[in-house]
C-alpha cells in the first residue's frame, strides 16, 4: 500500500513516515499543497494524509483539486479543533479528519480502516457483474462495483458518500437518524456530529439529484433523519 503524507511540519512528517513504514506501508512525503495535487495526479496512491494549513496551496484547496480527478481516501490533519473546520474538510471532499496533537495509534487505526474499506471496494469492483443494481428513479446504485449513476452517466463518489447512498437505497422508506448514520457509516468511535451527515447528504444530492434544492429520491424526514424514496412514496 502506498501512502502520501503532506504537511509543512517536517518533523511531524518524519514521525508519521517512520511509523507508517514500520507498519509495512510505502510512504512518500511532501511539504506543500501544490506538491500534494501533482503527486496525487501521478503517483497512484492508496491513501493521502493532508495538513490543512500549508504554503503555496492550502490543504482544503488541495483536497478539492484532488477530488476533481480522484476518489482516493483522504485524511485531513489540523491544529484547530472547531467543528466548523471539520465540516469544511468534508465539504471539500475529505474522508476523515484528525486534530493535532494526535496519538499516532489513532492515526494508524484511521489509516487501516480507510485502506480496508478501499480494498474491499476494489475487490468488489473486479468481481462485479453488470447486474445487481438498485434503482431510485434516475439514480442507479451498483453495490458490487461501489459506484452510482445519474441517468446514463456514472458519478464519482467518495467512500463515505457511496456507503451512505447504498445504505439508504437498500432500505427505501426506512428513516435513519443522524446518530444512527454516524454509527453505521463512520463507526461508533467517530468524534464528529450530525452535521457531518448533513454535509454528505447535501453532496450526494448535488451529484445525483436533478434538482438538489428539491430532491426527489434522497429525502429528509424533518426532525428525524434521512431516507430513500420508496417506489410508491410521495415526495417529501
Amino acid at each position: 500500500m502506498k501512502i502520501l503524507v503532506v504537511d509543512d511540519e517536517q518533523l511531524l512528517v518524519k514521525g508519521i513516515k517512520f511509523n507508517l513504514e514500520n507498519e509495512g506501508y510505502q510512504v512518500d512525503v511532501g511539504y506543500d499543497g501544490e506538491f500534494a495535487v501533482n503527486a496525487a495526479r501521478s503517483g497512484g496512491y492508496d491513501l493521502i494524509i493532508l495538513d490543512v494549513m500549508m504554503p503555496r496551496l492550502g490543504g482544503l484547496e488541495a483536497c478539492m483539486k484532488i477530488r476533481e480527478f480522484s476518489t482516493v481516501p483522504i485524511i485531513m490533519l489540523t491544529a484547530r479543533s472547531e467543528e466548523t473546520d471539520k465540516i469544511m474538510g468534508f465539504e471539500y471532499g475529505a474522508d476523515d479528519y484528525i486534530t493535532k496533537p494526535f496519538n499516532i495509534l489513532e492515526l494508524k487505526a484511521r489509516v487501516r480502516a480507510l485502506l480496508r474499506r478501499a480494498a474491499i471496494a476494489s475487490l468488489s469492483g473486479q468481481d462485479a457483474a453488470q447486474g445487481g443494481s438498485i434503482s431510485l428513479g434516475t439514480i442507479t446504485v451498483y453495490p458490487e462495483q461501489r459506484s452510482a449513476a445519474k441517468g446514463n452517466e456514472y458519478v464519482e463518489l467518495t467512500a463515505k458518500e457511496f456507503d451512505l447512498v447504498e445504505l439508504l437505497a437498500k432500505n427505501p422508506g426506512r428513516v435513519y437518524s443522524r446518530d444512527t448514520l454516524l454509527d453505521t457509516i463512520w463507526g461508533r468511535d467517530y468524534q464528529g456530529d450530525g452535521r457531518t451527515v448533513d454535509v454528505h447528504v447535501r453532496r450526494l444530492r448535488e451529484k445525483l439529484e436533478e434538482n438538489p434544492a428539491e430532491p426527489e429520491y434522497i429525502l429528509t424526514k424533518w426532525g428525524v433523519g434521512y431516507y430513500a424514496k420508496t417506489p410508491r412514496a410521495n415526495e417529501e
